[in-house]
Order: structure tokens, then C-alpha cells, then sequence
């Protein structure tokens, strides 16, 4: 009965983007909305209703799909990479302004917050190790500062609370707001103008021809060579953690994005359609996965509220602080955007926002201010916590 109940619910999660992609095509609305977005509503809605299955193995299934998704869509959506010297000054300068901007957050907000909050000086760094790479950071630093595991547990789901609010704020109206306010650049081959105003025809199915024999050949391909980069680089990740505990995501996220560049750059390969639209369906399978792990009726919320206060400010002030330096400095939107979604979601989001702009120009720039923030992460949370205690 487990195995069946395993077997039906990874087929809803792998299937229910098909459908949500051919309701964009045919219902103006919800084209407008985009898939992933409206994946993510329906993810949130089907786990606080109680539909999904009780017990373990709901948990197991989520965890392996969540875990699996997103490494094997960076190969596919980076193998028709062309680099471009010309984008490195913003990536640069939304990478320090990105990393400044969660420091001024956290030392703006403890004063304000701190008092009301036990073990504050801990929470401080322990969360902006979170922003400034992810989760495992924030795992590494609740060790080296002695926190228990279960008040790490209740810390790590108040941050998966409002960093999902975050994010459908961006998919929402963020990422339109941040174009119209800063400078946009052409992407994909669609002019700036039609960008800013999200025009993009949500009619066209990028997957027709997928299933004939030429794009079969060209898929047995891409996944194949995609298996083999995420084989080796998680091979290299577990080496290096060996050496230095605690950084097998950072290896292993850095060993993807290097190898995938490199193939990218092989003919038969980056020659070789579908693969970003590929990898595009497994980070839309990844956001349905996701938004269902968010279920609110767990949360205890008695006490929490200075906590979740801190969260909101740091998250709202960070992203204000990185919008505003990238109007100082020229930077455009996309690129803002996606190093501050980078910083206070981690590297696994990139991809699933770079879709939700339609713009895979910002994939390789998110990865790469990411793997900054998974090598800084734990530095700044120590330090942040010694500087406040």
C-alpha cells in the first residue's frame, strides 16, 4: 500500500505540470499568472487542506523529488549557455551589494527585534548564514554555536514560512516592479519593452515535437550526459566534504554548474535541442513539491512572533538595500533580483526564477553569486553572532 501510495503521488507531481502548462496556453488569465507561479498556489493549497497522505512516506517522496529536480535541471538549462564576458560588472557588483544588504538587514533589525528573542545573538547568526547561502549553512552554524536540535528545527520552518512568502511576492509582482524601476535588458531574444510589460505569448508550447523521434534522440541524450555530470560532480562533493565537513551542497552545486559550463561549451552537445525546456519541467515539478512541503497548520506560533517579525524585516530590508544599490550602480532588474532571490532562498531557486522571467540569462549569474554565499555563509553567522552576543 506504501508503494502504491508513493507510486500515485509522484505520478500527480510529475504530471500536474503538464496540465498547469496547457491551462496557461489555453486561459488567458492564468497564462498571464504562468505556470509557475500557479504550481506553486496549488502546491500551498493541497497541502493545507489535508489531501495529501499522512505519514512518512508523503515526506520521503517529497524529499527525494525536491533533492532530485533541481540538480538534474542546471545541466540541461546551462548546456545552451553562451557566456558573455560583457555581463560579469553586474554580477559582480550584485554579488557584494547582495552580501552587504543581508548584513545591514540583520544588524539593523536585532535592535528593533533582539530583545524579545532568546538566544538572540545565536538566531542573528544562524540566519544570516541562512540568507547569505541556505539551509545547510544555517545547519552548520546551529552546531558550531550549540543550538539543540529542535530549536534549530522550529528556527529552519519559520524561515521556510516567510521565505515562501518571499517568493510569491517576487513571482507576483516583484520581478515586474523591479523592471519598471530599474534598466532592462534584452534577453532571449525578446526586446527589453516586451520584457518590462511581460508580454511574452504564453500560447507557444516549447515542447511540441518533444516526443518525435528526432527529439526522443536528442532527450536520450541531454539526460544521459546529465547524468553523468550530476554522477560525477556528487562524487566530488562527497570527496571534498570528507576534507572539510558540512560542504557537500556547496561542492556539489559549484562541481554542476563548472562541468555543465565546460560540456556546454562541446558542439554535440549545446547543439542539441530541448534541454532547457527539459530542465524547465523539473523546476516545475520542483515548485508544486516544494510549495506542498509548506504546510501551515504545524506551525506553533505562540512566541514565534518576534522571530517571524525579524525574518519579514531582514528579507524586506535586504531586498530594498539590493534594488536601491543596483539603481546607483546601473545594474538591471533581472540581474538584482535573481542575487537577492539567490541569497535569502539558496542556489535550488535560481532555476525556478530564471522560468518565472523567462529569462536564462540570469541562471548563470544566480549560481554563481550562490556558491559565493554557500563558501561565506558560515564565516558571517559566527561572526554576526560574536559581534552581537
Amino acid at each position: 500500500m506504501n508503494v502504491l501510495t508513493a507510486i500515485l503521488l509522484a505520478l500527480f507531481y510529475c504530471i500536474a505540470p503538464a496540465g498547469v502548462l496547457w491551462l496557461c496556453r489555453k486561459v488567458k488569465i492564468i497564462g498571464k499568472i504562468g505556470p509557475i507561479l500557479m504550481l506553486y498556489f496549488i502546491g500551498a493549497i493541497i497541502a493545507n487542506i489535508g489531501v495529501l497522505p499522512k505519514g512518512d512516506v508523503t515526506l520521503k517522496v517529497q524529499n527525494l523529488l525536491s533533492n532530485a529536480m533541481v540538480p538534474l535541471a542546471i545541466p540541461l538549462m546551462l548546456f545552451s549557455f553562451t557566456f558573455r564576458k560583457s555581463e560579469t560588472r553586474d554580477q559582480l557588483i550584485a554579488m557584494i551589494t547582495g552580501l552587504l544588504a543581508v548584513i545591514i538587514a540583520v544588524v539593523a533589525g536585532y535592535p528593533i527585534f533582539g530583545s524579545h528573542i532568546p538566544d538572540a545573538p545565536k538566531v542573528a547568526g544562524m540566519y544570516t548564514a541562512c540568507l547569505t547561502g541556505g539551509t545547510v549553512n544555517m545547519a552548520a552554524v546551529s552546531k558550531m554555536l550549540g543550538v539543540e536540535g529542535q530549536q534549530y528545527a522550529l528556527l529552519n520552518t519559520y524561515d521556510m514560512m516567510v521565505s515562501f512568502t518571499y517568493l510569491v511576492f517576487i513571482m507576483a509582482i516583484g520581478i515586474r516592479l523591479a523592471r519598471r524601476w530599474l534598466p532592462v535588458k534584452t534577453l532571449d531574444g525578446y526586446d527589453a519593452e516586451a520584457v518590462r510589460e511581460g508580454m511574452e505569448d504564453a500560447s507557444r508550447n516549447p515542447y511540441k515535437g518533444m516526443f518525435s523521434a528526432r527529439g526522443v534522440s536528442h532527450l536520450v541524450r541531454l539526460l544521459a550526459v546529465t547524468l553523468v555530470v550530476v554522477g560525477l560532480s556528487a562524487g566530488i562533493g562527497a570527496g571534498l566534504s570528507k576534507l572539510i565537513p558540512g560542504t557537500f551542497m556547496m561542492f556539489f552545486i559549484l562541481a554542476i554548474t563548472t562541468i555543465s559550463i565546460a560540456v556546454s561549451f562541446w558542439n554535440p552537445v549545446h547543439k542539441l535541442e530541448y534541454g532547457y525546456d527539459c530542465g524547465m519541467y523539473f523546476i516545475y515539478i520542483f515548485s508544486i513539491v516544494v510549495a506542498s512541503m509548506a504546510d501551515v497548520r504545524a506551525l506553533d506560533f505562540s512566541g514565534a512572533i518576534w522571530i517571524i517579525g525579524f525574518l519579514f524585516f531582514m528579507e524586506v530590508v535586504s531586498l530594498s538595500l539590493q534594488l536601491l544599490s543596483a539603481r546607483f550602480f546601473n545594474v538591471d532588474a533581472d540581474t538584482a533580483v535573481i542575487a537577492s532571490v539567490t541569497y535569502i532562498n539558496s542556489p535550488p531557486f535560481v532555476p525556478m526564477i530564471a522560468a518565472s522571467m523567462r529569462n536564462s540569462r540570469v541562471l548563470m549569474p544566480g549560481l554563481s553569486i550562490g556558491i559565493i554565499g554557500y563558501a561565506v555563509g558560515n564565516y558571517l553567522g559566527v561572526l554576526i553572532c560574536t559581534l552581537l552576543s
